[in-house]
């Protein structure tokens, strides 16, 4: 009976007299044991990441705010040009209060100027906490000066009279009125508005920091000139740079919507556009459409992180609004959100197939090698053969 179990071995062995060992064979072990190496390494490491699992749910989340997250370079826009505006369809306007955006002068040759860094505040109409902040900035620009000056014909009961240049600017934007030439302003003179008009112009921006929104479709910009409401209709005065043509070219270092959760790309990081085209006056209006996924991601160990992903189609035009074209020079991001909602869930991934996995690789390397190194020894043996009989050429 043992001996007709013998006949089912699969692996038959010889006498150790007879094995017949290679430098050949050697070189074959050493490199196919360096590649079994390399392989369970990476099968390891495979193993020991997670797996993302995919869902898609209808979004019951409205109402809630949206953090918008922005680093752009505008290496030829001045940063006393630049406004920076968010609204949406359910009439917010967030223009002047609430939360933080940075701007940092940079030169012509794109570096940062030695500087310190201008914190400028965004939020909504409500006006509270743009007013307390312009007073504040009015206190330092005007430290020991206390006479109250014109408003230019902009004076209201909350605003009597107007101390700085800002404050006659704010004044205008409330009545929805245009400031032609800060040089008639006593205030903007006084203040060196004009001056630094003069002095940034072959300057560039970073404007860099975050504002939140309603959750709901909307846009926010980036365009020269102080930005008012006119009539319902969303204004900036470009008036006081005269006809100068404005530069938007700009990169666009990052954009998100939300915390970033692991593994996420952003579509517009690193993304450039050059305006190349020379418009008599004006500049370039560039307009990125963006398409928001609500996001929900749950990694391994239980933790919940709501945040975004969005999709992006570009566009631009010639701007001419100094001539009363619609449209206006800038950089404009119009968003909508999907009803839809991503969910992402981590998974561990099966020990079962890291062991499959594993079996897999060393059987197969060992197999091919063996076929390697057997095929490699036979053509060596035929080959002495014919030399030793002088049949080789």
């Amino acid at each position: 009976m043992w001996g007709r179990l013998k006949q089912f071995d699969a692996y038959p062995k010889t006498l150790e007299d007879f094995r017949v060992k290679t430098y050949v064979g050697a070189s074959i072990t050493l490199v196919s044991g360096a590649i079994i190496v390399i392989l369970f390494l990476s099968e390891l490491a495979y193993f020991l990441s997670t797996d993302v699992r995919e869902e898609l749910f209808v979004d019951t989340s409205r109402g809630e705010k949206l953090r918008i997250n922005f680093d752009i370079d505008f290496p030829r826009m001045p940063c006393v040009y630049l406004s920076i505006d968010a609204m949406d369809v359910s009439g917010e306007h967030q223009l002047d209060v609430l939360h933080s955006v940075f701007k940092q002068r940079l030169g012509a040759d794109g570096k940062p100027i030695e500087e310190t860094v201008e914190q400028y505040q965004m939020g909504g109409e409500g006006e509270e906490g743009g007013e307390e902040g312009r007073e504040g900035e009015g206190q330092v620009a005007l430290a020991g000066k206390k006479e109250c000056g014109s408003c230019y014909g902009a004076e209201s009961e909350d605003m009597p009279c107007c101390t700085t240049c800002e404050e006659v600017r704010e004044a205008y934007r409330k009545k929805g009125w245009a400031i032609s030439n800060p040089k008639e302003i006593a205030q903007c003179v006084d203040e060196g508005w004009t001056d630094q008009l003069r002095d940034q112009v072959d300057e560039g921006c970073n404007a860099k920091g975050s504002i939140e929104i309603s959750k709901v479709a909307g846009n926010f910009h980036f365009a020269p000139g102080k930005s008012f409401q006119s009539h319902s209709v969303h204004v900036h005065d470009i008036q006081p740079f005269g006809t100068k043509k404005f530069n938007l070219t700009h990169t666009i270092r990052h954009l998100s919507f939300g915390e970033d959760y692991p593994g996420q790309t952003h579509p517009l990081d690193g993304y450039q556009q050059v305006a190349t085209e020379d418009p008599p006056t004006g500049g370039v209006m560039y307009q990125y459409f963006v398409k928001i996924v609500p996001t929900v991601y749950k990694n391994i160990s239980g933790s919940v992180l709501q945040t975004n992903q969005f999709s992006v189609t570009k566009h631009k035009k010639i701007s001419r609004a100094q001539h009363g074209d619609s449209g206006l020079p800038g950089v404009f991001f119009m968003y909508d959100l999907s009803p839809m909602m991503v969910t992402l869930t981590e998974t561990s991934r099966s020990l079962t197939h890291f062991l499959t996995g594993v079996c897999a690789i060393v059987g197969g390397v060992f197999t091919v090698a063996g076929m390697v190194d057997g095929m490699l020894y036979h053509s060596q043996r035929a080959l002495k053969k014919k030399i030793e009989l002088g049949k080789a050429t």
